[in-house]
C-alpha cells in the first residue's frame, strides 16, 4: 500500500478515535504528499517510495528542529506537540539504526572508498548519504563520519 492511502486510512481512524494530535501530524503529511504530488513536473503522477522517504525524513528533520528551538525559548508546550508528532511520523520511517550499526556500516564505507583521513570527509559522505538516506540523521552521520576520520586506528 502507497504512503498516501496509508496515511488516508490512518487519518480515518485518528478521526473515529479523536486523536487530534496523531490527526494533525497526519494532515500535515497528507499536505506535504499532495504538494510533491502537483509540484513542477510531476503531473500529479504518484510519489516513489523513495520521494516518500525523503519527504517523510525532511517532516521529521522539521520537527525535531521546531521542538529543539521551543525548548530553548522554554516553551515546553510547543516542544511537546512538535515531539508528538515527531513520534508519529516516526512510525511511517524505516527503524533507524543504533549507533553501534551506524558505526559498522560507516566503517565499511570508509573502507570501501578508500578514505585516510578528515579531507576525505565529502567522499565518505557522499556514498553515506545514499546508503544510509532515512536510516540515520544526517547530522549523526556526519558527526560519527568525522569522528571516525580524525581516529586512526581503523
Amino acid at each position: 500500500m502507497a504512503l498516501k492511502e496509508t496515511i488516508d486510512a490512518d487519518i480515518k481512524k485518528a478521526m473515529l478515535a479523536k486523536d487530534k494530535v496523531r490527526l494533525t501530524a497526519l494532515r500535515s503529511i497528507k499536505s506535504q504528499i499532495m504538494l510533491a504530488e502537483t509540484a513542477e513536473g510531476q503531473h500529479g503522477a504518484a510519489l516513489t517510495p523513495d520521494a516518500e522517504m525523503k519527504l517523510l525524513t525532511k517532516a521529521a528533520k522539521q520537527r525535531r528542529e521546531a521542538a529543539e528551538m521551543y525548548q530553548k525559548q522554554f516553551r515546553s508546550d510547543l516542544e511537546e506537540i512538535e515531539l508528538a508528532e515527531l513520534t508519529i511520523i516516526e512510525e511511517y520511517l524505516p527503524k533507524q539504526l543504533s549507533e553501534a550499526d551506524l558505526v559498522e556500516k560507516l566503517v565499511g564505507i570508509i573502507q570501501r572508498v578508500g578514505a585516510t583521513g578528515p579531507s576525505d570527509l565529502g567522499k565518505v559522505m557522499g556514498v553515506a548519504a545514499r546508503e544510509l538516506a532515512g536510516l540515520a540523521d544526517g547530522r549523526v552521520i556526519s558527526q560519527t563520519v568525522n569522528n571516525l576520520l580524525n581516529n586512526t586506528n581503523l
